[in-house]
């Protein structure tokens, strides 16, 4: 406990160079940067694009509207300080710590309890040695493999890492060049020696100084569970108590999961932050999932609501379907929801590249009228006024919080 406090105030006091403990949303300054208008350039004409050239210069307001997804990843190493820092001056209002735990049960920021051979250099350290699975090189068909837990490695192991960008080089022979292959459209400008790697309470402390608020992922362990004693209710108690603990108010806090028993655990034992507990949806999740068609659904919206579910986040492409012109609008899903009085969390945003290539999963359902990255506006412009999304996860919040602010979003 007092080592990671310790570590906490460290990483507080290294951010203090730019902006002071006490800082609100208000203090932290927002830089959108030119990649807003380099979007906004992209876009057909017509009132959507003139609305955004209307806002070119103006100052912009930070939101709770943009999420910072795990920071912001297009170009900083997820899950870091920099990443998060990045984010806050993008004017993102709400950060994510993703949540796995280490083998002495210990809560760390992670995309996945088993992605440090592609997020960290683990695999080029003596580490590498606990992974679950060893660096296996590529043989002919066979791409290059290994598998790295939070869980094989304690707390003070793990802050020894080095984060990187999340990229493998499946053809790699070695463990060096497997820890490259970062995709072209992203870059490796900042994955410096000085990238810092977060546990939970340390996210909590830097979110709160840059004056954002809290979007935990409670993240579906690999290993079997109990773990060491440490059940799944164990597991989401203290992701919650460690709020608690740090004394943040539950009407800050949007604890996410994709299992639906964590949300009714929350609902159930911590119901204040039940209430805004948020539960995730995409077509892992949920087998056979199709969000054009309610019988793959698993459960009714009003049945949700009726529980306590307040918040649903589905992946973006299952909110968005073409009518019969080929125009982007909300699928059955999104409508259904939004006549349920839930609120609606839509991700991920700029995770695509330049969309040249349709978008790819994240665009799958409207491909045919994705043409290029002048169409990420429009579809945030549709995510916004017509499915009536609450927030949006990006991976570049700046592109977000532009819009947001243009438009007068909270």
């Amino acid at each position: 406990m007092t080592y990671t406090r310790n570590a906490a105030a460290g990483l507080i006091a290294a951010s203090a160079m730019m902006f002071p403990l006490s800082a609100s949303a208000q203090d932290v300054p927002v830089e959108v940067g030119v990649r807003p208008l380099y979007l906004v350039h992209k876009m057909q004409d017509g009132p959507l694009k003139q609305k955004l050239l209307s806002c070119a210069g103006q100052p912009v307001a930070r939101t709770a509207f943009s999420i910072g997804h795990r920071g912001a990843p297009l170009q900083f190493p997820e899950h870091t300080v920099e990443s998060n820092l990045a984010a806050a001056w993008q004017g993102a209002g709400v950060l994510e710590c993703d949540v796995a735990f280490t083998a002495d049960k210990e809560l760390v920021c992670r995309h996945a309890q088993n992605d440090l051979h592609t997020t960290t250099n683990i695999l080029t350290t003596d580490l590498a040695a606990k992974c679950s699975k060893p660096f296996t090189p590529a043989a002919g068909e066979t791409p290059a493999s290994a598998e790295c837990r939070t869980s094989d490695l304690t707390l003070a192991e793990f802050r020894t890492l080095k984060p990187k960008m999340d990229s493998a080089a499946k053809t790699a022979t070695a463990p060096e060049a497997y820890l490259s292959g970062t995709a072209a459209w992203r870059t490796d400008l900042y994955s410096t020696d000085t990238a810092q790697l977060m546990t939970h309470k340390e996210s909590i402390a830097l979110f709160r100084s840059l004056g954002a608020k809290f979007t935990p992922e409670l993240k579906t362990p690999v290993v079997e569970m109990p773990y060491e004693g440490f059940s799944r209710e164990d597991y989401a108690q203290k992701l919650i108590t460690e709020y608690k603990e740090a004394g943040v108010p539950a009407s800050d806090v949007f604890a996410q999961s994709f299992d639906i028993a964590d949300v009714r655990y929350w609902i159930k034992n911590e119901p204040e932050f039940g209430a805004q507990a948020v539960y995730l949806v995409d077509d892992t999740s949920i087998p056979k999932f199709d969000g054009m068609d309610p019988a793959t659904w698993g459960w009714e919206p009003a049945a949700l609501k009726a529980e306590g579910i307040n918040y649903v986040a589905p992946a973006m492409p299952f909110l968005l379907t073409l009518d019969d012109a080929g125009t982007i609008v909300p699928s059955r899903l999104a409508i259904a929801l939004k006549e349920a009085d839930i609120r609606i969390i839509a991700w991920s945003f700029e995770r695509s590249g330049a969309l040249t290539d349709g978008g790819g999963w994240y665009f799958h359902t409207v491909t045919k009228a994705i043409k290029g990255s002048g169409d990420y506006y429009p579809v945030l412009d549709v995510l916004a006024q017509q499915v009536g999304v609450v927030g949006v996860f990006s991976d570049w919040p700046a592109t977000v919080s532009y819009y947001a602010s243009c438009m007068g979003l909270k």
